[in-house]
């Protein structure tokens, strides 16, 4: 007779991040596709997965990156982040940005492929449309709270939300006051000379000053994330950690690379290395920040940090600034 462990986790693949406390899932609802009406251009479609219950859910606007995949990189990838933080509190906008090779822009337009402006545009029009996200939204209608807006990204969707946390480009603000905190997932550092001069043409928009960017932060890495981009190695996309006045916390996620065991897509190939446990670390670890600064009930934030201490140790490394 088969065995189980007496855990409400029902995850096999998941070992040592077992020990990272975490609330126990609830259902969910999900609405896609929402479209926001923009002036010349083409709709902004979103995804919005939510709380099937509870009022006043804080609200994160989650920015995808630009990776290989057809579809990934759109409203319809990064289920394992945003179906988990979903099921455990927090309501996710994943905004298809005029990069997506599925549903964007055409590459060949001004500013393609990478419409960097545009997708801080997008994002802040979420923000703007909130009352009409809940409108296309029935079961969520009233339940969002408007005063409690982080956004979070991966890779070239850490960028996007490094300007809307404060970075400057050049001098240009494009932070946005209803923000309040950010979670920016193997992020790109610093451009100009730190990047191959090759790099350094190809995107003139890695040029940022982390200096401004007050919000606060979470910057997660990959132990093993050896950028392209750069001559420095992995501790390149921990720039904004050290540079910014606001970043909190660096967590270094051990084994993985650029796609931190998972986070853009299940069995995808944006994940160069697939560990569930270090996914399953990602996961709650970043939850946990999330919760923490959007005041909600429990303090998993300080139970992972005492996790990682003892019986978790080998999953991440965890440092944070003093006050």
């Amino acid at each position: 007779m088969a065995r189980y462990r007496k855990t409400n986790d029902m995850n096999r693949l998941i070992d040592l991040a077992r020990h990272l406390p975490t609330p126990d899932p609830q259902p969910t609802v999900a609405y896609t596709p929402i479209r926001i009406s923009l002036p010349d251009r083409p709709p902004l479609e979103l995804r919005l997965t939510a709380p099937a219950s509870g009022a006043n859910l804080p609200v994160v606007v989650l920015s995808h990156g630009f990776g290989p995949s057809n579809y990934i990189p759109s409203k319809d990838g990064y289920a394992p982040l945003a179906q988990f933080w979903a099921e455990r509190g927090v309501a996710v906008i994943q905004p298809t940005h005029a990069s997506s090779r599925a549903a964007g822009f055409d590459p060949q337009e001004p500013g393609g492929p990478f419409f960097w402006r545009e997708r801080v545009s997008e994002m802040r029009a979420v923000l703007d449309h909130l009352d009409e996200v809940e409108r296309q939204a029935p079961a969520v209608a009233g339940r969002l709270d408007h005063a409690r807006i982080a956004v979070a990204g991966h890779s070239f969707g850490g960028f996007t939300c490094s300007l809307l946390l404060g970075a400057r480009l050049k001098g240009e603000d494009f932070s946005d006051p209803r923000i309040s905190a950010g979670v920016l997932l193997a992020t790109p550092g610093r451009g100009g000379t730190d990047l191959t001069p090759e790099n350094a043409a190809r995107f003139p928009f890695f040029d940022v000053d982390f200096s401004h960017m007050t919000k606060p932060t979470l910057v997660v890495c990959g132990a093993e994330d050896t950028p392209r981009f750069t001559p420095r190695g992995p501790e390149w996309h921990a720039d904004a950690f050290h540079d910014a006045p606001g970043a909190e916390a660096l967590l270094t996620v051990a084994n993985v690379g650029h796609g931190l065991g998972g986070v853009a897509g299940w069995d995808a190939k944006e994940t160069e290395a697939e560990l569930p446990d270090a996914l399953e670390t990602t996961r709650r670890l970043t939850l946990a920040w999330l919760r923490r600064k959007f005041a909600l009930e429990g303090d998993d934030w300080s139970g992972g940090r005492m996790a990682l201490k003892g019986a978790a140790a080998e999953t991440a490394n965890l440092i944070e600034k003093d006050g």
